[in-house]
Order: C-alpha cells, then structure tokens, then sequence
C-alpha cells in the first residue's frame, strides 16, 4: 500500500497528537533537570537517584517529581528569576555610576582652594563630602 494512501481517516491529527506529546515530554524533561539542578539545597546523592529514577522508569518519575517536588518548581523558578533580576539592576547601577573617585573629587576641590574659587571652609566640606 502506498505510505500516501494510508494517510488519511484521521492519522494527522494523530500524528499531530503524538508530535504534541512528544514536544511536552522532552519540555518536562527539561524543566524537570533544570530545576532538579539548579536546587541548592538538595544534595548530589538526591538528584542522582531523581536522574536514574527519571530516566529509567521516566512516565512513573516524572509523575512522581511532579507531585512531590511540584510546588517547590516555582518557588526556585522565582528566586532564580529575582536573583538574575538583581545580578543585572546590579550591573546596570555599576555601568551608570560615574566613575568619580573621592582623590578625584578631592583634587578638583584643591584646583579651586588654589585658585581662589573657595576658601578654606569650603575645601574641607568638600574633602569631608568625597570621603563619606
């Protein structure tokens, strides 16, 4: 028979199922190994039965995963998102600071003791205001 033939009663729609499934599968997978790896405080003897439980018998240990680490998925999704969140506000106020150190600050308030700009008064706030 020809393999064009036979494609017909509804076989794409089960062949679009089964691709369907099999994109979940290898996303659960996925999330399943991303957060079993990413927990810190679960220890390497832990995640190494989880992966052999996963792997060996993967319907009954995803399942299993799922119930009893479910909740705590999102929990660490969270906190790794807020952790990254932080890390880059982080980097982005050490890109925008301006770079100006207190003996910089300190030498542009002595160029303008020296030339008469300011008094002396002023030179020390100055001086006080780039150490604090």
């Amino acid at each position: 028979m020809n393999a064009s033939a036979s494609f017909g009663n509804g076989d794409v729609l089960l062949w679009m199922l089964e691709f369907f499934l099999f994109v979940i599968w290898f996303w659960l997978l996925i999330s399943i190994f991303s957060d079993l790896f990413r927990d810190k405080e679960t220890g390497g003897g832990v995640k190494a039965l989880w992966t052999f439980f996963v792997i060996v018998l993967p319907f009954l240990g995803i399942l299993l995963y799922l119930i009893f680490r479910g909740r705590g998925m999102a929990e660490r999704s969270v906190a790794q998102a807020a952790a990254l969140q932080e890390q880059f506000n982080a980097q982005i106020r050490t890109a925008a600071a301006t770079g100006e150190s207190p003996a910089d600050q300190i030498t542009k308030a002595k160029a303008l003791l020296d030339s008469g700009a300011i008094d002396q008064a002023e030179f020390e706030q100055l001086k006080a205001a780039a150490l604090a």
